[in-house]
């Protein structure tokens, strides 16, 4: 009866299931995956630390003997331990390493704990420990004391960053660069605004537009660096964050196979730096590469931050700013601690100093010479220190008389009260000292960022550079790794059709556009084989938003018998929706069409039917007299006559024209849509001239899968072989400075060329496109005084081959602060170096 009682009591196990997830829930979270605001680390890393600082002796330890020693603290195992010290120790900041750590690029594991040795930071001794102000709680198993927080006096969980998955929570916060936190901080405390962003190892392109300030919802994008070596090769030579050298090439690969790319064959020679090298098939566009590598392969990575950490015992949700001024505060609050711990030990020592002087000075050891107990030892001293009381700055406790009974004799015989009295001032100037930085602890705080900032900061600049990113369309820069096929008579499109014509090569993921017989036409998916209707006449690969694919038209209206003509463009329309290119009347009909890449006109031969009344039957018709219109317009009508045939004569020039191309400054890509520089409208055989800040220049099409680095380039416009371009060197062999005006001559693209001496140290300093020109400089005599001094360019120097050497501007003369200036006030300057440089 009693046991029958006694399950009755107990819960039934649906509610005891919930308490017992609630409650693992909540452990995983608070205890093991999700990193304090306070000292930035999950409690692992905490022990880790922790037990490292009680075996600290300046020497390295085993890493098995740090885990060893970290399991007294932490219940989960030694795998686990020895993984957080690994990635610990990889980040260079808290640890110092010894040994093989492993490779956070290609992957590599570290050795063996018994191989590797480990010991804190001369960093993480400074900033991470302080037993006078840190609060502790027993270790799991009750046997020894462990920090409940370190009173870590950085933003450490910013500069680390933190990955880890709870149960029904998780958190991602980047890692920021060490000095940006720093300066970033410093301007917290004198209330300015600052901007952080993540910063990584690996180094790579970041894309910040949508961070958000890292908090939930944001998102990176992420690149490596692709160099052009030459036509044939190109080279990775850092890595996106997270991303190994054998994850990346494994990606190439894949895309290789599936047919994004097309390369020949992928080289790692990463050793101390990242290099991998791609080979590429011959005749395979460098450029159009680059961007299916970003666009297919883990060239380019996206990371959507989620800045969850644990404040006041809760898991919340934080932006990466917020998260900064919180640490920066506790490490305001920490040292005001530190203050105030130093002050209480300088208010015991002075205490303990002057009951000393007051002690010996006024012979009070004399007076217990009699006593013959303890306590009236006590009692006598106690009375002969009262009347000092107003000297002292605290009561005088039992300890205190304990400690003068143990002044030696020795000391009271060499007793100095000058000493004495000097080192009470000390003390007093001490107090002093902490009292008002603890009454100035913003200013104090910022002296001592600025203090870490100087003595750790070195080589630590930033490695990841913040550049805004373009956005690829797949579809520009797939490889056309299928054919395209279609059956006429049956209305069937593909790419494995059997017993059909050949077409295009297309890729996989393009879209088509198939006219049909009866004046219809749709844009669709490529797909292995697709029925769209019978009677197609003309079939294409359609790129969105090209407003240069022009289409000519002649076409029979079924209504009214009129032919007309038209040309128009397809730059968006609904996939699968079927559009009208004629009126819509039935039994209408294409009678000619014609699909043209660049806008071009064309003049056709119409040829009336024989029956028809006629006089002249046949005659021509020029398509460059019709405007582009909509694809919906009528068009005009061209015969009221029945059309017999339509044949082109010629082909025309283009009507719309060059194209009008600018350059995006910001991300090196060439856009018809006004943004960035505009190079000016572009025909077929144009090209661009670009100017490098290594004295070279190199001419490019202007196709737009180029891209161009615009931190390594000074000028780049629209190439006009009448211009003249005026060039300042200075020569590394003799140190001269020289001036050279010069047309280019060459037409070959794809080649760099070199316009200054070869010599090393030979250095660029200013180029300009002005036809005339003056030069102004700054020079110093040899008694030290400055002059200025202007020639015209034009009488100075005459034209010559890009080749020539130039001309010296004065050898005798040291000159710094070159600028070109116009002599037509209605030009302007293009050069991007007109800023002036000393060059002593």
């Amino acid at each position: 009866m009693d046991k029958i009682q006694d399950f009755k009591s107990n819960r039934n196990i649906s509610s005891m299931y919930e308490d017992w997830f609630l409650e693992y829930a909540s452990y995983v979270i608070l205890e093991r995956a999700i990193p304090k605001i306070y000292d930035g680390l999950k409690p692992v890393q905490r022990r880790i630390l922790h037990a490292m600082k009680n075996m600290h002796d300046s020497k390295y330890h085993k890493v098995a003997n740090i885990i060893g020693n970290t399991m007294q603290y932490h219940p989960h195992g030694d795998q686990a331990i020895g993984d957080a010290l690994v990635h610990l120790g990889q980040k260079n900041l808290l640890i110092d390493t010894q040994g093989n750590w492993g490779d956070i690029r290609t992957g590599d594991r570290s050795a063996a704990p018994r191989y590797i040795e480990a010991r804190l930071s001369e960093f993480a001794l400074e900033v991470s420990f302080n037993k006078n102000i840190t609060e502790f709680q027993l270790s799991y198993d009750g046997r020894k004391n462990e920090p409940i927080s370190l009173p870590l006096k950085f933003p450490m969980l910013l500069a680390q960053g933190a990955d880890g998955i709870a149960v029904g929570l998780s958190t991602k916060i980047l890692p920021h660069n060490f000095i940006e936190l720093i300066k970033s901080s410093i301007l917290i405390l004198k209330n300015k605004p600052f901007k952080i962003f993540p910063d990584f190892q690996t180094g790579g392109i970041l894309d910040v537009k949508q961070y958000n300030k890292g908090k939930k919802g944001g998102k990176l994008r992420i690149r490596c660096n692709i160099d052009i070596i030459d036509k044939q090769t190109l080279k990775i030579s850092d890595l996106p964050y997270s991303i190994t050298t054998t994850s990346l090439i494994d990606s190439i690969v894949k895309a290789n196979n599936v047919g994004k790319i097309k390369i020949k064959n992928v080289e790692d020679n990463t050793a101390e730096n990242v290099e991998i090298l791609i080979h590429l098939i011959k005749g395979v566009s460098p450029n159009v590469t680059i961007d299916a590598l970003y666009t297919f392969t883990n060239c380019e990575i996206s990371i959507s931050p989620n800045c969850c950490v644990i404040y006041n015992d809760k898991p919340v949700f934080l932006d990466v700013n917020e998260l900064l001024k919180v640490s920066t505060q506790n490490t305001v609050d920490l040292l005001k601690k530190e203050l105030q711990f130093r002050l209480e030990r300088l208010y015991e020592k002075w205490h303990r100093t002057m009951l000393e002087q007051i002690f010996i000075e006024n012979k009070i050891y004399r007076d217990i010479e009699d006593c013959i107990t303890w306590d009236s030892i006590i009692d006598t001293i106690s009375k002969r220190l009262a009347p000092f009381d107003n000297k002292l700055i605290k009561n005088i406790t039992n300890d205190d008389i304990v400690n003068l009974i143990e002044i030696k004799i020795k000391r009271i015989t060499k007793y100095d009260s000058n000493k004495q009295a000097e080192m009470l001032k000390i003390i007093d100037s001490e107090i002093e000292e902490v009292k008002n930085d603890i009454d100035h602890i913003i200013e104090y705080s910022i002296r001592y960022f600025e203090h870490l900032l100087n003595k750790y900061g070195a080589n630590k600049e930033r490695k990841t550079v913040i550049q805004e990113f373009d956005s690829i369309s797949a579809s520009s820069v797939v490889v056309a790794n299928k054919k395209l096929y279609a059956n006429f008579k049956e209305g069937f499109i593909g790419t494995k059709l059997k017993s059909a014509d050949f077409i295009s090569k297309c890729s996989d993921i393009d879209d088509i556009i198939v006219f049909l017989e009866d004046g219809q036409y749709l844009i669709t998916k490529v797909d292995d084989k697709k029925y769209i209707g019978k009677n197609i006449i003309n079939l294409h690969v359609w790129k969105k938003n090209d407003d240069h694919m022009i289409y000519n038209v002649v076409y029979k209206d079924g209504k009214s018998r009129n032919s007309y003509v038209k040309r128009f463009s397809v730059t968006s329309v609904v996939r699968d929706k079927l559009y009208d290119i004629t009126q819509g009347s039935e039994n209408s009909k294409i009678l000619y069409l014609t699909a043209n890449p660049n806008s071009e006109s064309e003049i056709i031969n119409i040829f009336l039917d024989s029956r028809v009344s006629a006089r002249n039957k046949s005659f021509n018709y020029n398509f460059n007299d019709l405007a582009i219109k909509n694809r919906s317009s009528k068009g005009n009508i061209i015969s009221k006559y029945s059309i017999r045939k339509v044949v082109r004569k010629s082909i025309g020039e283009s009507t719309l024209g060059g194209r009008k191309i600018w350059v995006d400054d910001n991300i090196g890509r060439l856009n018809i849509e006004n943004r960035g520089l505009y190079l000016g409208s572009f025909n077929a055989d144009d090209k661009i001239i670009v100017f490098f800040n290594d004295g070279s220049y190199e001419l490019t099409s202007y196709d737009m899968a180029n891209r161009y680095k615009m931190n390594d380039i000074v000028l780049i416009e629209k190439l006009n072989l009448d211009k003249i371009y005026s060039l300042i060197y200075k020569d590394g062999k003799n140190k001269n400075f020289y001036i050279k005006r010069f047309k280019i001559e060459t037409s070959l693209t794809g080649n760099r060329v070199i316009l200054i001496t070869e010599n090393w140290g030979s250095k660029y300093i200013l180029i300009s496109n002005e036809p005339l020109l003056n030069l102004n400089y700054n020079y110093r005599l040899k008694n030290g005084d400055k002059k200025s001094k202007s020639i015209s360019v034009n009488n100075f120097i005459e034209i010559k081959g890009y080749k020539a050497i130039g001309k010296i501007i004065d050898s005798k003369l040291r000159m710094s602060g070159f600028k070109f200036e116009s002599i037509d006030d209605n030009s302007t300057e293009t050069s991007k170096k007109n800023e002036e440089l000393t060059l002593f």
